[in-house]
């Protein structure tokens, strides 16, 4: 991918630590993204509609849960990379679907739970969602998980509310996290489509990530059975494990989402004319650009080097937490630089910044706010506490 890197914003080349069969796996979801993705992303998030007939498509690259199946870090990173940098949603889609609920049962789940579920998962053939989040509860989710679960047998039953759950309203597997009234612990389960008791309602008008199906989800007396408890899944400290993985991945998200917007802003400026030439052309402009850069190409370098941690096994929670902290404020500094350049034209659809401003926020937001994710890398380096 040599010589991309001015146009696509990897100013470094720090694609070509990929190896040939990586960078062929990126180039055919770059591919799909810009074919297929591209024409409908702005139509899909202005009806906030999912467009289910491409899942189908996006099934025939095959990087569906490509981490658990041995690829490497830096492999998956480039690849929600190229999501983002077309559309944020249909990247968010994936990484619920790909990070959190295949890499719940791949990483909690027993052997007999990852033949029965991971296969249909990898060919996308049924979707998965991550039901963690509350109405009451975000960064307190550890200790204030209000969800619960009670044993009856061979069945357990769950009760209450989870909030801003992605692809809940048609997925077919809710990875549901409750806490067991009998030891206060944080268990997992699979609550499969149809399941009495589990009702879905699509959240509406949202601002950002619209084409992603947020959802409300009310358990109420949700009967699940022994079989769908994830058998790894034995206290919250489980659940971070995955959340750590997916934490890195949030920070890929970021940087995708600043490059596309430094793309849209570098072609504009080579297009727009005011005063007799390309506004590229004028000082203010390209600072602005250069900074953009500049945001882009310290943040990929982070990634870069976490996702090296990743696959040596010795990255840490605060090493999840610097990236996405940094790398979603960078995004957001931006994105907001590439709206200035475009003017009154950055606030519209038309011109290919607005959804990019608009879906930083979530980006931004998710998956640890900055602040939470600022307090364990102090936590790391000064070995004191300060949550609360």
């Amino acid at each position: 991918m040599r010589g991309d890197g001015v146009r696509n914003g990897d100013f470094y080349d720090y694609a070509d630590l990929l190896d040939k069969e990586e960078k062929q796996i990126v180039q055919r979801v770059r591919d799909f993204m810009t074919e297929k993705i591209a024409p409908i992303a702005d139509e899909a998030w202005t009806k906030a509609s999912f467009p289910h007939h491409v899942v189908p498509e996006m099934a025939k690259l095959d990087v569906a849960g490509l981490q658990h199946r041995g690829a490497s870090s830096l492999l998956t990173g480039f690849i929600v990379l190229e999501m983002n940098r077309v559309d944020p949603s249909i990247a968010t889609f994936f990484g619920v679907h790909s990070g959190l609920a295949m890499g719940s049962i791949a990483g909690l789940g027993s052997e007999e739970q990852r033949e029965r579920w991971l296969p249909r998962m990898a060919a996308m053939e049924q979707i998965g969602a991550f039901a963690l989040t509350e109405p009451e509860g975000g960064s307190d989710v550890a200790a204030g998980l209000r969800t619960t679960a009670r044993r009856e047998g061979d069945t357990w039953v769950l009760d209450g509310a989870k909030r801003w759950i992605g692809n809940a309203t048609f997925a077919d597997l809710t990875v549901v996290w409750a806490k067991d009234e009998a030891d206060g612990q944080v268990k997992g389960f699979v609550v499969e489509k149809g399941t009495p008791g589990f009702e879905a309602t699509k959240i509406e008008n949202k601002i950002a990530l619209r084409t992603v199906q947020n959802a409300d989800i009310t358990l109420t007396g949700c009967r699940v059975p022994e079989a769908n408890r994830l058998a790894g899944a034995r206290g919250f400290r489980d659940t971070s494990t995955i959340l750590r993985q997916t934490r890195g991945g949030v920070a890929w998200q970021a940087v995708g989402c600043m490059m596309g917007a430094y793309e849209r802003a570098l072609e504009y400026a080579g297009e727009r004319e005011q005063f007799g030439r390309p506004i590229a052309a004028f000082q203010l402009v390209q600072d602005l650009l250069v900074r953009m850069l500049g945001n882009v190409t310290s943040s990929l370098g982070m990634v870069v080097r976490l996702a090296q941690l990743q696959d040596a096994g010795v990255y840490r929670d605060e090493h999840s937490a610097m990236a996405k902290a940094y790398c979603t404020a960078r995004m957001r500094e931006a994105v907001g630089w590439g709206r200035e350049i475009m003017a009154g034209n950055g606030i519209v659809l038309d011109y290919g910044m607005g959804r990019f401003v608009a879906d930083s926020e979530a980006i931004y937001s998710y998956e640890g706010t900055r602040e939470i994710n600022s307090l364990i890398v102090g936590r790391a380096i000064t070995g004191h506490g300060a949550f609360v």
